[in-house]
């Protein structure tokens, strides 16, 4: 019935229902895995196959998000182990993030932990991020072609503190391609925030 609801977007239901598994001593991992990370990922399909699109995926991501608050205390307690973590941020410069906030509450569905930086993020603060939350991957967006720049700068600063090789780093935003992904030396390239989950597992092994 969570999954159901969440696919519908139906956040008033899902908390209900989220709440009352809490209730009754369902696992918050189960909850986690078996209804609202599964029903992400059916979110993904339908977006991949035009039946949903981007304000379907939004509210079943916001529906989610809802869960996640009861959820995440719990988890926490439970010494759960998250799938990975991730760390987020639109680039230096760059003042747009709806795309970025999307990604974030996908990878959440799909069972990560997301230390989200916000937007106009420097490299340099990346880089302490880096090195403050030994994160699995870092995921950089941009809006502006004026900005793309600054993904290639943060890479370096990365290398040149010798983090680089610690994390996988993927890239994403309307100026950006895989082509660009290559030249900068970044793992990977996502078109949007579904594509992004797939990759962020197949580089993670996930």
């Amino acid at each position: 019935r969570i999954a159901s609801q969440l696919e519908g977007g139906n956040d008033e239901a899902v908390r209900e229902l989220t709440q009352a598994a809490i209730d009754e001593g369902v696992a918050p991992g189960t909850i986690l895995n078996e209804a609202l990370t599964s029903a992400m990922d059916r979110v993904g399909e339908l977006y991949e196959t035009q039946e949903y699109f981007l304000p379907e995926m939004m509210a079943s991501a916001q529906s989610m998000q809802r869960a996640m608050t009861l959820l995440r205390p719990l988890l926490s307690e439970a010494d759960a182990k998250p799938a990975a973590t991730a760390i987020l941020g639109t680039v230096k410069g760059d003042l747009h993030d709806i795309g970025k906030n999307i990604v974030g509450m996908m990878l959440e569905g799909a069972g990560l932990t997301v230390i989200d930086l916000g937007p106009d993020v420097a490299p340099e603060t990346f880089l302490e991020a880096v090195k403050k939350h030994s994160p699995d991957i870092v995921g950089m967006s941009a809006l502006l072609s004026t900005t793309q720049p600054m993904m290639g700068t943060t890479i370096k600063v990365l290398e040149e503190a010798g983090v680089r090789d610690q994390v996988k780093v993927i890239i994403g935003g309307p100026p950006t391609n895989s082509t660009y992904a290559e030249q900068i030396g970044a793992d990977g390239y996502a078109p949007d925030a579904s594509q992004a989950v797939k990759k962020v597992r197949s580089l993670l092994d996930l």
